[in-house]
């Protein structure tokens, strides 16, 4: 059984996305909590498997809790509305597993879940903001730890921009 927190400030969000999980026959929402805090808080205390956080949320953003969490062994995913320049960049300093839009049906989130359990780090490509990343630095830290984007767009877009780097065509 997947055991899930999540951190929405949005009441009506965090209720339908509880329920939605939970209709899940391997997935268990053990908490909810509607700041940065709180879910710090409950990942402490009920050691869940992934933790779902809004990116941002009063008193504590769903960036500075994951950044928190880096080193905690619980999977973060960080669901936002629209891409923001800058947040790639710390998601990927903060170790966190998933980078989602919220439009997506909620079927592509439990399937993410699952395959971010496995090992799997998942980033929607609309969310990626190349221009304030290092693509070469980041796909080494990656292969380093054993790790790969895993959308074929997400895949793309570093390659394209290395190539941009190196002054490669990318036709």
């Amino acid at each position: 059984m997947i055991r899930i927190v999540i951190a929405e400030d949005q009441e009506m969000l965090l209720g339908a996305m509880g329920s939605l999980l939970n209709l899940e026959e391997d997935m268990e929402v053990v908490g909810q909590a509607s700041n940065g805090e709180e879910a710090l808080a409950l990942v402490h205390q009920l050691l869940p498997d992934v933790c779902i956080m809004d990116i941002e949320m009063p008193e504590m953003s769903g960036l500075e809790a994951a950044e928190a969490l880096s080193s905690f062994g619980c999977k973060v995913i960080i669901l936002t509305t629209f891409p923001r320049s800058g947040y790639f960049e710390r998601v990927l300093q903060a170790d966190v597993s998933g980078y989602l839009l919220k439009d997506n049906p909620s079927e592509e989130l439990a399937g993410s879940i699952r395959r971010i359990i496995d090992g799997e780090r998942i980033y929607s490509s609309e969310l990626i903001d190349e221009d304030s990343i290092d693509c070469e630095a980041d796909l080494e830290v990656f292969q380093a730890q054993g790790k790969r984007p895993t959308k074929v767009n997400t895949v793309r877009n570093y390659l394209t921009t290395i190539l941009d780097k190196m002054k490669l065509p990318t036709g």
